[in-house]
């Protein structure tokens, strides 16, 4: 049972009509010495100077996910400064100076990720939205393991937000109801940019 709060940001499982999740990910660019961390499963957006960086809202209507947010953090590379090897890293380690720097994000709007609440979901809330229980920042993940440590937030509502919950992690260890429950969820339409008309 999911009785242990254990976040771990979102991980791609399939797609939303049931097909495998192939591992496909888009490279997009990371500007030299950003300062923020960014970890696996974050969400990040694409800014107006072209660049990927993490998103800073949580995803509900008061609070939506900028334009130009295109998918989930699961990696990047970059040549590092000191040692001049490329490197491929789990996260974005703040202020690397790297003028190669890319983030491999998985861009696709169908992909079905799955993610711990932080409270309990009961059956109730499939199909029901929900944002991220807080704000994303340069701390919200371990910089030992590099996984984000961002959950859903359990008070699910049927209004604008993030993600649909569209269905529960069927495993062992997880049951529709736990003290903190696991869900699978995908972007809501306008709230990734490939669904919305509105450009960076």
């Amino acid at each position: 049972m999911a009785t242990t709060a254990a976040p771990y940001g979102l991980r791609a499982v399939n797609h939303i009509g049931g097909t495998p999740y192939a591992g496909s990910t888009r490279l997009l660019p990371i500007a030299s010495g950003y300062g923020t961390n960014i970890f696996n499963g974050s969400v990040v957006s694409i800014v107006a100077a072209g660049t990927v960086e993490l998103v800073t809202t949580i995803g509900t209507a008061a609070s939506p996910f900028p334009a130009g947010t295109v998918g989930i953090f699961v990696g990047c590379s970059y040549t590092d400064p000191n040692t001049k090897q490329k490197l491929f890293a789990q996260y974005w380690p703040s202020g690397t100076v790297a003028s190669d720097a890319v983030a491999y994000v998985i861009d696709d709007p169908d992909v079905v990720f799955k993610a711990q609440a932080d409270g309990t979901i009961a059956q109730t809330g499939l199909g029901a939205n929900a944002p991220l229980a807080n704000v994303q920042s340069t701390s919200t993940g371990s910089t030992v393991n590099g996984n984000s440590n961002v959950a859903l937030d359990a008070t699910v509502v049927q209004t604008a937000a993030a993600f649909r919950i569209v269905d529960f992690v069927n495993d062992p260890d997880n049951q529709v109801g736990d003290a903190y429950t696991e869900v699978l969820v995908k972007f809501n339409g306008t709230q990734h940019s490939y669904n919305n008309s509105t450009g960076i």
